[in-house]
């Protein structure tokens, strides 16, 4: 258990941009500061944070919090665990107690899977440098490759020894369960273990990485989600894959992972540049050459996963290539796949088909850097000088080449960008500009119908899902067209970025599917706008005065002695509401009044500080968007600093006041619906008595409708 003044110092302690520009890129706004969003795909940044409240939220999606909602959600820990990242974060020691053996089997399945991870690398680093065989055979291989010492420990490198199951006992013998230690794949395919173990049928266990070196895979926030492991070179022989990799789980996902960011992100935002590499090694080579912003793929083709995440801290990316001219034209999926998240795209060839490991090795660091800056080309340019070198004098060929490079500007989102690339692609091929024009916005309609077409036959395959086709020529005719549609991720092409594009009237897209990231659908937990008329609005507005002054006093009210007792503006609303026996209808409206109210007299209590540092996030999220209401509860509001301190808790009294009366008055209008509605039935029109009764209880109501209308007067709040 954490105790509350600890608490209290994490959440002094935390600031929302500090925590926040760990993972995105923000800039400044205003008072405030914006990025992408880092919970879904966001390429316009809707993801605002607000220094002065101390919280973030995406406008488009719904999610962020305060520092520790933030880290909770990003992180996916619970609310000790997210207080203890922060604490770890800011210096502050956390005194606790051992705990229980309950308490440590709630930990839920992911967080023993980092532990167990986190464990793992430990233990490989202990293994290459307290061992004979790891400091002979590990640590003399990286000083072999030419990393130095520095280098080796900043990406935390280590080694695990041959041998059948030295590492599962190691394990087993420190405390952790079989079951988080080998890959056990459920329906989906993902497993529920790290997979640092394989069983076989027989029940036996080994090491996946018995004999290679092991390069651990951090998220961006540098826990362990993963490893890679390679066979030694006297090992290579024979051997079709020198890396293996840590299986898929349901903490590591490989197409979502960029080896190296976490080490990079800060060089990244400061260079606002990242250069992309194809391994383990390039990155290291290239730290240790000086160039710190600098991420691997880790040989797989490129994902949109990687991208949008790589996307939050930069939009520019310089590629790195190591191949030959074959293996170049292979990855031009990947070169379109940045050009259309929006990303500035430049190229890079090192000499003599080198990588970035080998020519590292062989200049200095300068001569290293210097290479890097002054070899960088644009994507169209490197595409049209590696391609005119096959075409020279062919006819067909250079219309190849024209259309490959028209493809590629049409993917791209941005019209401005596109209207250069295509002015410069004119200029290099020596053609006239308006037929580079027609073509790039011919590719362009051929991409939105390829994106509406793929949106149909997804709804199409969803809607067979959801009814289980058992008919078999649907079911091939389905599989079919999946066979040969778009990828899954394929976002909408540039024409529709901006929402302004309808998928088809005819379409049988399931409705709660949008291709478009821009088509957003309001949140859960979102404020939308509603009638202002209702009940639970004119509630919301009651609630936001307890949110922002609920803990100012008031008034006062005499006991049963005849001492004044101060009432504070959530105490007043609740002793006003009781008077009528009233409740407030929406649940989580009572309970952050209940909560004021209980904390009223506490010391240093402030209700807006309380409910934005609430440990339960739909409480915070609330209290975020009733805190930042820019709109005002009256014109008067304008002058408060020219008030003095009596004038100012004379004119909150009188807007809570007014906010009440408004309340009980469309309670009032309700019950007088309801009424009306009865004396129309026409069984009670049959019977005199009940007529009489409603016609009395109506007359009730009005006469306390007439008497809360004059009560309020005629003064107006705008809100």
């Amino acid at each position: 258990m954490i105790d509350r003044i600890t608490v209290d110092k994490i959440i002094d302690a935390a600031n929302i941009v500090d925590v926040v520009s760990d993972f995105v890129t923000l800039k400044r706004a205003g008072a405030n500061y914006k990025g992408l969003c880092p919970f879904h795909d966001d390429r316009t940044p809707s993801f605002m944070v607000s220094p002065a409240k101390n919280y973030c939220k995406c406008f488009a999606c719904g999610k962020g919090g305060n520092p520790v909602g933030f880290i909770m959600e990003h992180e996916q820990l619970s609310y000790p665990d997210a207080l203890r990242w922060l604490a770890k974060k800011y210096g502050i020691t956390i005194e606790e107690r051992e705990q229980t053996e309950e308490e440590k089997a709630n930990h839920t399945e992911r967080e023993s899977l980092f532990i167990a991870n986190e464990w793992a690398n430990k233990w490989f680093q202990e293994q290459m440098y307290e061992t004979p065989d790891g400091k002979a055979i590990g640590l003399a291989y990286f000083r072999g490759r030419g990393f130095r010492d520095d280098i080796i420990k900043k990406f935390q490198l280590g080694y695990c020894p041959s041998g059948r199951d030295k590492c599962t006992q190691a394990a087993l013998k420190a405390g952790y369960k079989e079951q988080y230690l080998i890959s056990t794949p459920d329906e989906d395919g993902i497993a529920h273990g790290v997979g640092i173990s394989i069983k076989h049928e027989d029940g036996k266990i080994f090491d996946r990485f018995s004999g290679r070196v092991m390069f651990p895979i951090f998220t961006i926030s540098g826990k362990v989600v993963g490893f890679g492991g390679r066979v030694l070179d006297t090992a290579t022989k024979g051997v079709n894959v020198k890396y293996q990799n840590s299986p898929e789980s349901i903490i590591y996902h490989k197409k979502n992972e960029l080896y190296g960011l976490f080490q990079a992100k800060q060089a990244i935002v400061k260079q606002d540049c990242c250069y992309m590499v194809e391994g383990y090694t390039d990155v290291m080579a290239m730290h240790q050459n000086g160039v710190e912003n600098v991420v691997a793929s880790s040989g797989t083709a490129l994902t949109h996963e990687q991208i949008r995440l790589l996307h939050r801290f930069t939009s520019n990316i310089v590629v790195l290539y190591d191949g030959d001219a074959a293996g170049i034209k292979a990855s031009q999926r990947g070169i379109d796949m940045l050009l259309r998240e929006g990303m500035n795209v430049k190229l890079m060839l090192l000499p003599d088909g080198k990588d970035p490991d080998e020519f590292g090795r062989e200049h200095t660091a300068q001569e290293f850097q210097a290479y890097m800056e002054n070899n960088q080309v644009d994507f169209i340019k490197f595409k049209t000088d590696l391609l005119l070198k096959e075409s020279q004098g062919d006819p067909i060929k250079l219309s190849r080449l024209v259309n490959n490079i028209v493809q590629s500007i049409a993917v791209i989102p941005d019209e401005i960008t596109r209207t250069f690339y295509i002015r410069e692609t004119a200029q290099m091929m020596q053609m006239q500009e308006r037929l580079i024009t027609d073509a790039v916005s011919k590719q362009v309609k051929i991409n939105i119908e390829e994106w509406r077409k793929e949106r149909e036959r997804e709804g199409k395959r969803q809607q067979m899902h959801q009814q289980g086709a058992t008919n078999p020529s649907e079911q091939a005719a389905a599989n079919q067209q999946s066979s040969s549609a778009l990828p899954d991720d394929f976002p909408p092409p540039p024409e529709l970025l901006d929402g302004g594009g309808d998928t088809p009237q005819n379409s049988t897209v399931n409705p709660s599917y949008s291709g478009n990231p821009y088509h957003q659908q309001p949140a859960e937990g979102i404020a939308v706008k509603r009638d202002k008329n209702t009940q639970e609005a004119k509630e919301t507005l009651i609630v936001q005065m307890v949110v922002r002054h609920g803990e100012t006093i008031v008034c006062n009210v005499q006991d049963d002695e005849g001492k004044d007792i101060p009432l504070s503006v959530a105490e007043y609303v609740y002793y006003v509401l009781q008077e009528d026996q009233l409740t407030l209808t929406n649940p989580m409206h009572q309970r952050m009044l209940n909560e004021a109210i209980n904390h009223a007299h506490d010391d240093g209590f402030k209700a807006e500080r309380f409910f934005l540092n609430h440990p339960d996030q739909g409480v915070c999220s609330l209290a975020f968007e009733l805190a930042s209401d820019k709109e005002e509860l009256s014109k008067v509001h304008d002058n408060q600093q020219k008030m003095n301190p009596q004038e100012k808790t004379n004119q909150l009294m009188d807007q809570v006041n007014h906010l009440l009366i408004d309340l009980k008055l469309c309670i009032v209008e309700k019950q007088k619906k309801e009424l009306m509605l009865q004396m129309r039935d026409p069984e009670v029109l049959k019977d005199k008595e009940r007529c009489r009764e409603l016609i009395a209880q109506f007359q009730q109501i009005k006469e306390v409708e007439n008497a809360l209308a004059k009560a309020c007067g005629d003064r107006v709040f705008m809100h």
